[in-house]
């Protein structure tokens, strides 16, 4: 089934008439952005952010981030295997290079490889929200986050309880988990465990997933002091994951670890939010599993940040600034030893004119790294509130990258980094409005990027490595749009969210014949949930998902799920791919068909 930009735009506006006033529409244009300086409501915002709310998350039909990122409008995230155990994250069209991920504000990029970028996706128990934000976002994050950031946001406190949960399905995947909550009189804390086991949807695609989080808040009644630690183990069978499709034996370990500090100290005009963190990633990978002498290579890295972010209120306004220090270091047999210092300032001020209709925001950050030097990127956000529930906004920003270790250093016979590699950069701009009335919310925006430098691995014959090369010049520009609605049915709220993003490439003054990963996006893109309830225990989810490649690969994918609760019981069961599309995300790695996993929870308090 086709679908074209006016079907998809008639659907979207189709139901305006018909909404009603919800409290958890208003709850979320409370909810304050807290991944940049300047704290700001959802509903203020001049930029194109989506909120996965934890309501969201718990009738997401998904039982994992990368999966539940699948259901957002304009996020590609191109799957290889189930359970989310490798995926790779790109924003409109970009490369998984050019998205950043975020954890409480702490900045989690790989300098390796952007591969390694969801290895640190949390178990969905122990995540409030999710920000994601499109578009150009280095003026605030820093040249990582080139298409846009996504910030996991976990949960603060929650009431003195234990959950356990276990999990059977398909392909004998069999999972287990604990969360255990404690609030205290002057701290709280959030313990998870989780272990996730598969045979397998095919040849060696077997997966043994284990995650710890823990999650302590001291001092909270005075100056409250954050304290997280996670380490999520992979271990997993990467038939065709890599190099070529026809590569069944390879296999792949990783290990990832975060451990962070932060706090935030308030007075009445004056913001401050220190952070310091250390995060380190190790990837082990061998060609055939049971022969890892053929090829084997062991990377390491680690990365120590610190950073200071404050915002200061005045009657010109709110001004934004903080300065950003990080070391990284990187040990590897194949890519050797090197290190990386990089300083970030970054300064912004909103002007709030015209009885507060009017917003303006202009800001720069300046980076300096220790292998590339100075650069700056300036950028402006813009909105005016034509009414209480109606906004209209702009955004234009200069963005950059630069290369990973991969890019430069990495060598194999399917692919070979270029040590002479130039930073990427971009100019980007958004048009963009957002309508909120009772219990109905529509957005839209248009956007273009134009990209000089970018780094694509390419080659002129089918036989020949991947090589590492700044492609001349790409052009993306795109629409989406997303509306959500809900009302009320026998006394039981009903959601409907849809949402499409059309994007096209425009690459120039490529004389490769063969180009990997840039100019593979999804063209069209078209999401539509609906979670409903008609009893009092018993909700349900579906997700329809439409997606037709710049290449021309289409394919439709359903998923549902299901639960029941009854006293301290949960049942459940999530079916991903009902249908048994056969379809691919990248690297020809063909995906799950009918995945189907039954749940039991037990919570008590």
């Amino acid at each position: 089934m086709k679908f074209t930009p006016l079907v998809i735009l008639l659907v979207l506006f189709s139901a305006t008439s018909y909404a009603q006033e919800l409290s958890k529409q208003q709850a979320l244009d409370s909810v304050v952005i807290t991944s940049s300086r300047i704290d700001l409501p959802f509903k203020e915002n001049s930029r194109t952010i989506t909120i996965i709310t934890s309501e969201d998350i718990k009738s997401s039909a998904t039982t994992n981030v990368a999966d539940l990122l699948q259901q957002v409008a304009g996020v590609d995230v191109r799957r290889r295997g189930a359970d989310g155990t490798q995926a790779d994250l790109y924003i409109r069209g970009g490369s998984f290079d050019q998205t950043l991920l975020l954890i409480d504000g702490m900045k989690l990029e790989d300098a390796q490889t952007g591969h390694h970028t969801l290895n640190m996706a949390l178990p969905l128990e122990v995540i409030e929200r999710i920000e994601v934000i499109k578009g150009p976002a280095a003026r605030v994050f820093g040249q990582n986050a080139f298409t846009g950031a996504i910030n996991i946001v976990t949960k603060k406190e929650t009431d003195n309880m234990v959950s356990v949960g276990v999990q059977a399905g398909s392909y004998g995947q069999k999972n287990a988990d604990v969360t255990v909550g404690s609030n205290l009189q002057n701290s709280s804390h959030i313990i998870h465990v989780s272990r996730n086991l598969s045979d397998g949807y095919r040849y060696n695609t077997d997966f043994d997933n284990q995650s710890y989080f823990i999650k302590s808040i001291f001092n909270k009644n005075k100056l409250p002091i954050s304290f997280i630690a996670n380490y999520q183990e992979r271990n997993f069978g990467a038939n065709g994951f890599y190099a070529s499709p026809t590569a069944r034996d390879q296999y792949e370990e990783t290990q990832t670890s975060l451990v962070g500090f932060s706090t935030e100290i308030k007075s009445e005009k004056l913001t401050w939010k220190p952070r310091l963190y250390w995060r380190r990633n190790q990837d082990m990978y061998v060609f055939i599993r049971d022969n890892p002498s053929v090829y084997r290579n062991l990377h390491i890295t680690n990365k120590i940040g610190a950073e200071v972010n404050a915002s200061y209120k005045s009657k010109l306004g709110i001004t934004g600034f903080g300065v950003d220090l990080a070391q990284t270091f990187i040990a590897s047999n194949n890519l050797g030893n090197h290190e990386r210092f990089t300083t970030n300032l970054f300064l912004e001020h909103r002007f709030s004119l015209v009885n507060n209709k009017l917003s303006i925001t202009p800001g720069v950050a300046v980076s300096y790294f220790s292998d590339f030097k100075f650069h700056a990127f300036p950028g402006m956000d813009i909105g005016y509130k034509i009414s209480d529930n109606f906004q209209v906004y702009g955004n234009i920003g200069y963005t950059y990258r630069v290369p990973t270790y991969t890019d430069l250093y990495y060598t194999s016979p399917t692919e070979l980094g270029n040590e002479n590699l130039d930073p990427e950069e971009a100019i980007s701009e958004e048009l963009g409005l957002k309508f909120n009335h009772k219990g109905f919310r529509i957005s839209g925006a248009f956007f273009n990027r134009d990209s000089k430098k970018l780094i694509d691995y390419v080659k002129d014959n089918e036989t020949d490595a991947w090589q590492a090369t700044n492609i001349a010049e790409l052009n993306t520009m795109g629409f989406e749009a997303n509306t959500s609605y809900s009302l009320f049915i026998a006394n039981f709220t009903q959601n409907i969210n849809l949402g499409y993003t059309f994007l096209e490439d425009d690459l120039k003054d490529v004389s490769a014949n063969f180009s990997r990963y840039s100019v593979n996006s999804l063209k069209h893109q078209f999401v539509a949930t609906f979670r409903s309830q008609f009893f009092k225990n018993l909700s349900q989810s579906i997700v329809y998902r439409y997606a037709e490649r710049t290449i021309g690969e289409s394919y439709n994918v359903y998923d549902a799920s299901m639960k029941y609760e009854f006293k301290d019981f949960e049942f459940s069961v999530t079916a991903n791919n009902i249908f048994q599309a056969d379809f691919t995300e990248t690297n020809l790695v063909p995906a799950p068909k009918g995945l189907v996993v039954f749940g039991l929870k037990y919570s008590f308090k």
